[in-house]
C-alpha cells in the first residue's frame, strides 16, 4: 500500500513497499517520471513473487509525491532516495537506477557505502543535465535560461513539455560524475539499449570506465531502446538482479 515518508524539508516523498527478504531492492526512476511505470511494477510483482523486499517511491515533485517538479534539482532528489534508505528499508540493498535514476543511484551509494550491496543502472543517465541538455541546446534556448530561470522542454503532443531551469543546470553542474574516478566499491551491472535515441549507450561505457569497482559489467541490447521495458527486458533485468542478490545472500 502507498505510503507517505515526511523529509527534512516538509516535502512528502510518496512510496510503497514490499515485505520479504535481504537484501531489499530499490528502484529509483527517471527525470519526469514515476512510481507507476511498466518497468518497475514488474520488478515489484517478480519480487513479491520471490518473497524479496522490494521499494519503490516518487521523487519531490513526481507523482505522488508532494512539491512542484520544476522546483527540484538532482542532488534534492538524491536526498529523497537517502532519506528513503534510511526510514524506509533495512538491511543491504541492491539499487536499481533507471535513466536519471542511475545518477540518483550513484550519488545515494557515494552517501551510504554501507547500506548499497549492489548497483544496476538500466539506460543509467549520470551527468544528463549538462552532456545531453545543456551541450545540445541552441543559444536561443540557453540566452532564456539565463535571464528568464527555465526553457520548456517542448514536445510533439504538447502534454509532456516540461521546464529546464537554471537551478538544474547549476546543480547538476556541482555533482558531475563521468569527470572523473567514481569511488563505488560493490559490484556494479550497467544495461543499456543501443537503439536509446534519450541517452547514447556510450554513457554506459564511461560510466563503467571511471567507476572505480572492478566488478563492473556492461551489457549491451542491440535492439533496446531507452526504456527497456519489453517482455525480454523485464527478464534480462530480473535474472541481474536475482543473481545480485543471491550472491549477497551466500556469498
Amino acid at each position: 500500500m502507498e505510503d507517505t515518508l515526511t523529509v527534512k524539508n516538509g516535502s512528502r516523498i510518496a512510496y510503497e513497499k514490499t515485505p520479504g527478504k535481504a537484501p531489499g531492492v530499490m528502484f529509483l526512476g527517471g527525470f519526469h517520471s514515476d512510481m507507476t511505470g511498466k518497468k518497475v511494477t514488474a520488478l515489484e510483482a517478480h519480487c513479491r513473487a520471490v518473497g524479496r523486499a522490494f521499494v519503490r517511491f516518487d521523487y519531490t515533485g513526481h507523482g505522488a509525491s508532494s512539491g512542484l517538479f520544476e522546483e527540484g534539482v538532482v542532488s534534492a532528489w538524491a536526498q529523497d532516495a537517502i532519506a528513503v534508505l534510511d526510514e524506509v528499508t533495512k538491511g543491504p540493498q541492491v539499487l536499481v537506477g533507471s535513466s536519471m535514476g542511475g545518477w540518483v543511484m550513484l550519488l545515494a551509494t557515494l552517501a551510504r557505502p554501507a547500506r548499497v550491496c549492489g548497483l544496476v543502472g538500466v539506460a543509467a543517465a549520470p551527468d544528463f543535465t549538462e552532456d545531453l541538455i545543456w551541450d545540445k541546446l541552441s543559444t536561443e534556448a540557453r540566452h532564456e535560461i539565463e535571464t528568464v530561470g527555465k526553457w520548456i522542454h517542448p514536445s510533439d503532443s504538447g502534454e509532456d513539455s516540461y521546464p529546464i531551469t537554471q537551478a538544474l543546470i547549476e546543480d547538476g553542474r556541482r555533482h558531475l560524475l563521468l569527470r572523473g574516478p567514481v569511488a563505488i566499491g560493490c559490484p556494479v551491472r550497467l544495461i543499456h539499449g543501443m537503439q536509446d535515441e534519450s541517452v547514447p549507450w556510450e554513457v554506459s561505457k564511461k560510466l563503467m570506465a571511471v567507476i572505480t569497482s572492478e566488478d563492473t559489467t556492461l551489457t549491451l541490447v542491440k535492439g533496446g531502446d531507452h526504456r527497456l521495458s519489453e517482455a525480454s527486458d523485464i527478464v534480462r533485468l530480473t535474472e541481474v538482479i536475482d543473481a545480485l542478490c543471491l550472491e549477497n545472500e551466500y556469498g
